[in-house]
């Protein structure tokens, strides 16, 4: 008996950009077969090229991006073959797309209900009333609460979690046979997160859907997907049954991925996190002959930079692309890692008393209506932190953890002076801080740092790397800008960045790459206490690797404290103390 033919049946596609006059591959010679009720996911650090596929598959690639080669068969269709009125009839009925980001992708200007309804009466010609009830039993089928509530909400009124719910159910809406989800999971806390993937579970399996789920998280495709797909730098390197791609990784580049995991319940005393050494190559950059990856690979012989390799089977259902696979998975050779100080909480001897937090509370005052006013109803208050007691000492790591709205960030914006405090002391090295910014002197502002979550938004766009790094040494240590620009380089090379990254602007830097200046920024005063808010949450794992091992190394070096916030346990557990 012939097995069914796949929903989805990518041949060859080379995927290319236009930089300037030239047309650069960004995907290469990619194939992947996805069967009904399969899940296949694809994975690779940032620049690998897997948002790139997802993007050739709903053919949205925008002006800059042209399928340059290859075919993408849709139930045995060629979409290519499609003109773009014909795609959009393909877009939302048969194959629907969930982005990363549900706040970009929701109109801020229409309701919640009435984006999902529109979809309705486009694809399936329901009327308005017909889609308004269908929109409130996708929203309580995605396990909305209150649905009504949030069918007449606009985006901004529910939470980020919510806001995901909605997509997935405006994705569903019409029964699409293929479902791609970029990235669908990754702003999400763990109990969330947990929530929607056991939502995908379940609809996957009553709808026998076929599902293309791109992502970077190998936790998140060790739960869900039945096959996986290693990307990197444009071309399929491995693919595999997840069982299989787990337990005997067999190209040198996923070995990498899944030793810069942290594993929940092992510390640092015990797992020493492996980043891969260096990045992905831009565009311009990669080579034409012989391995893509061999420049980054540990395991690499002359004959890697010489010869590319094809894409072989090396076991049932697992192909691999790479010269040595055969003395990897006899365990002939192991792979070097990259070198660094191993750092045990034992090495270190705890500081004194940096940071007393007692009986904080910062609570929000809610709007209040005239009738409420009228009747004399007192205001109502949301209590994000209320009653905290805390204490820090230096060389020591405290994680704070918790799902989103759980008071996390913003305990952390009113020890550095962004929120003020309702109530309760904090005191930085025995000193009571004031509770605004504006009032505190610059020798506090010197001992207190902050490590922002979004660097775009840390970084200021229009200064070089050098300005940006320069400002502490000026504004908090007096110097002038000839000797702060002379401490740049020095700290360029504390953050293992190389020195000529200082004439960059900040768009001309990875996201891992941003997030190192933006510490190197924070290093920079030499600050008693650093406050680090979800630093690593939107990183690859092994830029994640790099940027927890980088903390640690240099608390070991300067013995300063430092707050960990996380919604992930694994990486809470392998940075801090506490």
């Amino acid at each position: 008996m012939s097995s069914p033919s796949p929903v989805l049946d990518i041949r060859g596609l080379t995927v290319a950009y236009r930089q300037g006059n030239a047309w650069l591959p960004a995907v290469r010679d990619f194939s992947l077969q996805i069967g009904q009720a399969q899940t296949y996911g694809l994975v690779g650090e940032s620049g690998s090229g897997k948002t790139t596929v997802a993007l050739a598959v709903m053919r949205y690639l925008g002006n800059n991006g042209r399928i340059a080669g290859g075919q993408i068969l849709f139930n045995g269709q060629n979409l290519l073959d499609l003109s773009s009125g014909q795609m959009r009839e393909v877009w939302g009925k048969h194959i629907a797309l969930v982005p990363q980001d549900p706040q970009s992708s929701l109109n801020p200007s229409m309701r919640v209900g009435e984006q999902i309804s529109e979809i309705l009466r486009k694809h399936l010609g329901m009327n308005r009333g017909q889609a308004s009830e269908r929109a409130e039993e996708l929203l309580q089928l995605v396990r909305v609460p209150d649905p009504d509530r949030v069918a007449a909400s606009y985006p901004h009124q529910i939470s980020g979690g919510m806001q995901q719910r909605v997509l997935i159910a405006m994705a569903l809406s019409t029964e699409p046979q293929l479902l791609i989800l970029d990235e669908p999971t990754t702003g999400l806390d763990v109990t969330t997160q947990a929530a929607i993937l056991d939502l995908f579970r379940d609809l996957i399996r009553e709808r026998q859907t076929a599902v293309l789920y791109v992502t970077h998280n190998l936790g998140v495709v060790a739960n869900i997907c039945d096959r996986v797909s290693v990307l990197y730098a444009g071309e399929l390197v491995e693919d595999a049954p997840v069982n299989d791609l787990f337990r005997r990784p067999l190209h040198p580049y996923t070995v990498g991925l899944l030793a810069s995991v942290p594993h929940l319940g092992k510390t640092k005393a015990e797992v020493t996190l492996q980043a891969i050494p260096g990045q992905i190559p831009a565009l311009s950059e990669r080579t034409v002959s012989g391995c893509v990856f061999a420049p980054r690979c540990t395991f690499a012989i002359d004959q890697c930079t010489a010869d590319r390799p094809s894409f072989d089977t090396a076991a049932l259902g697992h192909s691999v692309r790479c010269l040595r696979w055969v003395e990897l998975s006899a365990g002939q050779v192991i792979i070097s890692e990259e070198p660094m100080i191993a750092v045990s909480s034992g090495n270190r001897t705890a500081g004194d008393t940096v940071l007393q937090i007692n009986d904080l509370k910062v609570y929000f005052e809610l709007g209040r209506s005239i009738p409420d006013a009228l009747r004399g109803r007192p205001q109502s208050v949301v209590k994000a932190v209320d009653g905290v007691d805390m204490t820090m000492v230096g060389a020591r790591t405290l994680g704070i953890v918790g799902e989103s709205g759980s008071g996390k960030t913003t305990l952390a914006r009113a020890v550095v002076g962004l929120e003020k405090p309702t109530g309760g002391d904090i005191e930085l090295l025995g000193l009571k801080l004031p509770p605004e910014l504006s009032q505190r002197a610059v020798a506090t502002l010197r001992q207190l740092q902050y490590v922002f979550q979004n660097t775009d938004e840390a970084l200021n766009p229009h200064m070089t790397v050098q300005q940006i790094l320069s400002r502490p040494f000026i504004s908090l240590l007096g110097m002038s800008a000839q000797e702060a620009a002379d401490q740049v380089p020095a700290l360029l090379e504390a953050v293992r960045l190389p020195v000529s990254y200082a004439e960059r602007l900040p768009q001309q830097l990875s996201g891992g790459e941003k997030q190192r200046v933006a510490i190197a920024r924070a290093f920079a005063a030499a600050p008693d206490l650093l406050l680090a808010d979800e630093p690593v949450s939107a990183l690859d794992v092994s830029v994640q690797a790099s940027i927890l091992n980088l903390l640690r190394d240099l608390q070991y070096r300067s013995g300063n404290a430092l707050l960990f916030i996380s919604h992930d346990l694994a990486v809470v557990g392998d940075i801090a103390d506490h």
